[in-house]
């Protein structure tokens, strides 16, 4: 795995909202991803996250466009908590060390995995925050993207508006399929150029959950395989957004309570 970030990567990232990093994981560690995937996809049998009783195709309260969004991907959530194999790849401390080094911070916690497929001819994703759909607010919070396969301008790479990190804040804006609905809210970035994120398998993306970003649409009858995890900066309060938290510890926590749950979410870096 390379996982060595150098302070140019740093530097770029914290100036954009984003990097890519080539050949992130090698031949058979690439394989091991996929197959690890395939498996833990199999065993949830379409349920889309633990504690919740939510499938694919079902509205999740976020994702409002239930008809549309079936097209966009297959979304799985939290498989590190039902498949031990995706559980070892996402508690990596040596990834931990990588999103923590860019965001600046000094410890990270697991905040969801998510397997992102995008299925042949699968509609585009539309420009979006990630920090506002969840339970806590952060400025640094920070993602992994994994391409699976060859992540194209044809089959659905991400695409990203450098430094609209600096300017975006936590108001939500609904995911749906009209792709310029963020500009509502955000018409300083109407103008901008954005930049796509090509990336053969095995290169990864890291991007700030306040970076505007999306993706193209599916041209190809391939798929677009991308594992990805988002992480919170150790020390983050509940915000009163339910989000991926089940109910169980949903009904043990307040508004300014610390979010420092090892079950649901493990630190795996700290200084």
């Amino acid at each position: 795995m390379n996982s060595t970030i150098s302070k140019d990567q740093i530097y770029f990232y914290q100036d954009n909202g984003y990097v890519v990093i080539e050949d992130f994981l090698n031949a058979d560690e690439l394989e091991r991803w996929r197959s690890a995937l395939t498996v833990a996809v199999k065993e949830r049998n379409g349920q889309k996250m633990p504690g919740q009783a939510i499938k694919m195709g079902e509205d999740d309260g976020i994702n409002k466009d239930v008809e549309y969004f079936n097209s966009v991907f297959d979304q799985l959530l939290n498989l590190w908590q039902t498949n031990d194999q995706i559980k070892d790849l996402m508690l990596d401390k040596s990834i931990g060390k990588m999103a923590a080094e860019l965001a600046g911070v000094d410890g990270i916690r697991i905040w969801h995995d998510q397997a992102l497929i995008k299925r042949p001819w699968a509609n585009p994703t539309a420009w979006h925050l990630d920090t506002p759909f969840w339970s806590f607010s952060d400025r640094n919070a920070i993602s992994i993207w994994v391409a699976l396969d060859d992540a194209t301008l044809e089959n659905g790479c991400l695409f990203f508006i450098p430094g609209s990190h600096q300017a975006t804040g936590f108001r939500n804006v609904e995911l749906g399929r009209n792709m310029a609905g963020i500009f509502e809210m955000y018409p300083e970035f109407k103008q901008s150029r954005s930049v796509a994120a090509p990336m053969k398998a095995g290169s990864c993306s890291f991007h700030n959950g306040l970076t505007i970003h999306g993706a193209h649409a599916n041209m190809t009858p391939g798929f677009r395989r991308a594992m990805t995890c988002a992480y919170m900066p150790d020390g983050n309060v509940f915000n009163g957004v339910r989000n991926i938290l089940p109910e169980s510890y949903l009904n043990t926590i307040m508004v300014g309570d610390v979010l420092n749950n090892e079950e649901q979410n493990p630190l795996i870096y700290s200084k």
